[in-house]
């Protein structure tokens, strides 16, 4: 008789502790939906209020740009936001046009912004006061050719980059004639300003004599321009500046940069 009633128990016992487990792995699987679906919702509120205060910051400046793409990289975002620090908070911006100085618009077609090492601790963020600040802020972007062609003014000036260097070639009429003049720019930064000046300029066909060399100096001076690229977010200032088989490519940065002030 008592072997009878062991012999029930035991397959009831085994059946009840894998029914408990199944029911602590679907609750564990829920709990984890749960928390993953929480984390991206609380990722996409933080990402469209960044990208809110930025699009601010940029119609303060008088410049325009789409909707900035806001990514905050790393995951668990939640796990981020307990430790008070983001690894790394990218700011995509489209089109972003703006002021260039003597009545000139720059136009820069993608603007590419990295906060690094963001420290956002959580009451700050809770209480809305301190500061939230990235140790580093880079951003890099790319005028086109064309574009700056234009802004340089002269008709029938062409650009393009040649074995890394910015190489430049434009019609110049001279002696009744038409002439090719072309020649090689140095691209510098200084004081926040791009300076672009021609340099070894030579026109095939024309005579190197005193008169003529004249003429092709005072023609290389119209060909060189002072470009200040438009206010960037996030107090990022232009430090160098490179010629790119697509465009002039500019890279800017920041340090020490308060987000909340600065523009988030």
């Amino acid at each position: 008789m008592s072997g009878e009633v062991y012999g029930t128990q035991r397959p009831r016992k085994k059946r009840w502790g894998r029914r408990l487990l199944i029911t602590l792995l679907v609750f564990l699987i829920l709990l984890a939906a749960v928390l993953v679906a929480l984390d991206r919702f609380a990722v996409g509120y933080a990402e469209r209020m960044i990208g809110d205060r930025v699009s601010e910051q940029i119609a303060d400046q008088r410049a325009t740009s789409e909707k900035p793409d806001v990514t905050i990289e790393g995951i668990p975002f939640l796990t981020q936001v307990a430790r008070g620090r983001y690894q790394d908070i990218r700011i995509q911006l489209t089109n972003l046009s703006g002021p260039a100085g003597n009545n000139r618009t720059v136009r820069v077609a993608d603007l590419d912004v990295h906060a690094l090492d963001v420290d956002a601790p959580i009451d700050t963020i809770r209480s809305g006061t301190g500061d939230i600040v990235a140790q580093t802020v880079t951003g890099t972007g790319t005028i086109d050719y064309p574009q700056l062609a234009e802004l340089i003014g002269q008709p029938g000036l062409k650009l393009a980059e040649q074995n890394g260097k910015l190489i430049g070639s434009a019609p110049l009429q001279a002696l009744g004639q038409t002439f090719n003049v072309s020649g090689a720019a140095t691209v510098a930064v200084r004081g926040g300003v791009v300076q672009v000046r021609f340099s070894d300029v030579t026109a095939e066909g024309l005579p190197n004599v005193p008169l003529i060399r004249t003429l092709i100096d005072s023609y290389v001076q119209r060909l060189s321009v002072d470009l200040r690229v438009p206010e960037l977010p996030l107090k990022l200032a232009v430090q160098k500046v490179e010629p790119t088989p697509q465009g002039l490519r500019f890279t800017a940065g920041a340090d020490d940069v308060a987000l909340n002030a600065g523009g988030l």
